[in-house]
């Protein structure tokens, strides 16, 4: 495909991190860009993000040896990754692409995509706030994986190796040294990672800045504008899409829908394999201890992340993965489970106070890899979704990607592994 004309008239759906990131791209690029969402941008998945910006943490859903672990899951409603058993077509269709995708080979392509547009996206927010004149607590304080247990040490230590292989440094602590590098553990403790250049930001101010960046070179933002058709002309060539706020015209078109594209792609009848995965944020008042750094809680699969600035004084607490379709009701059976699993680890009051409790969908895809590419059958349709909990980390990469497709530029990042085609 050759390069198209940077002027076109584009429309993102979606603003969310994704969406926003893309849109950016897009406007410092000359395009002509309106961003719609249906509700209000970043207050959807994006907003409940644990904050990370951290390669090491570059790794699909579905690695080798997951099979039996995947059926304990199915099993354990309180299993940090449960898949909810329903007679739904999509999950026996992503449970199998989620199953053909532990493959050595398939593991090792992805770690090498995602690390690379990870690496790319934490070097990007270095230089976001200067380029947007916004603030959105930008830290770079490096992330410690922690673990109760000699399996958990192991599990660690292999992701360390993975990532090593890309240029992602991390290092060995006893347990002993953990304590002392991180005093707010307090629980049993085996060992830890330290990965020292990773970084954290405030999700919400982290989109803010992408619109705000967005704005100041022409973008258009439009809140509460759901789209529910499409108009789509000879040759696959979407000629407008309808929405609760009229009928918009554009160009070339941006499918960044996050964990609402299978729905909104099946009015398309393009097959976008992305199922909902559903996670809990939690702020609660600071612990005594507090943690210093962000931290993954190996055996648990919580996020806990200090907050700094406006936010000072609370902490975010984020876990658990439950594969659903559409379902975001509260589990109080979850939430407890990841207040259960905190305790283990910190200094958790038996009933903390809970200042605000956030759900939302992460958009999953079978294989773990976002997807990025032109959709098949169409001939102005780019798909931007499915960065399961990646998507704060990778925007700014995912973002370029996204752009430079779009308008048929040479790709920073090799596309084959995030190519919509591919499902």
């Amino acid at each position: 495909m050759g390069r198209v004309s940077a002027k076109q008239n584009i429309l993102v759906i979606g603003g969310g991190v994704i969406g926003l990131s893309t849109a950016y791209e897009l406007s410092r690029r000359g395009a002509s860009v309106t961003v719609i969402d249906k509700g209000e941008p970043g207050f959807g998945c994006s907003y409940g993000n644990a904050g990370w910006i951290t390669p090491c943490f570059a790794l699909p859903l579905p690695m080798p040896g997951m099979f039996l672990k995947a059926v304990g899951w199915l099993l354990d409603p309180e299993s940090p990754l449960h898949i909810h058993p329903a007679a739904d077509p999509l999950l026996f269709r992503w449970l199998f692409g989620f199953m053909r995708s532990m493959r050595a080979g398939k593991m090792r392509e992805s770690v090498r995509a995602l690390t690379e547009i990870s690496k790319y996206s934490l070097e990007a927010y270095s230089k976001l706030s200067v380029e947007t004149g916004s603030e959105f607590g930008f830290e770079k304080k490096g992330l410690l994986m922690a673990a109760q247990s000699p399996a958990g040490v192991r599990a660690a230590i292999q992701e360390m190796e993975l990532v090593a292989a890309h240029g992602v440094p991390g290092r060995f602590l006893t347990g002993e040294e953990t304590k002392a590098f991180e005093p707010a553990l307090t629980g049993k403790i085996e060992g830890s990672v330290y990965f020292p250049e990773e970084a954290h930001a405030e999700p919400l101010q982290v989109v803010r800045a992408f619109a705000a960046g967005a704005e100041k070179l022409g973008a258009k933002l439009l809140s509460r504008t759901e789209i529910y058709d499409f108009e789509i002309g000879r040759g696959g060539h979407i000629q407008s899409v309808r929405t609760t706020r009229g009928k918009f015209v554009a160009d070339q078109y941006v499918l960044a829908t996050g964990s609402w594209s299978h729905p909104i792609a099946r009015a398309l009848r393009l097959r976008v394999p992305v199922l909902g995965g559903k996670g809990y944020a939690m702020i609660t008042p600071v612990l005594s201890p507090n943690p210093s750094h962000p931290m993954m809680l190996i055996e648990k699969k919580i996020a806990v992340t200090p907050r700094q600035g406006a936010q000072a004084g609370t902490l975010r607490i984020a876990g658990t993965l439950e594969l659903v379709n559409g379902d975001d009701s509260i589990s109080p059976r979850r939430v407890n489970a990841i207040v259960r699993g905190a305790r283990e680890f910190m200094n958790v009051p038996e009933e903390p106070q809970i200042l605000e409790l956030w759900r939302g969908l992460r958009p999953c895809t079978p294989d773990g890899v976002p997807i990025i590419g032109r959709a098949s059958g169409f001939t102005n349709l780019t798909v931007v979704t499915g960065h399961q909990m990646l998507g704060l980390q990778s925007a700014p990469g995912s973002g370029r990607l996204a752009a430079e497709l779009v308008l048929g530029e040479k790709p920073t990042f090799d596309p084959h592994p995030f190519r919509a085609s591919r499902f």
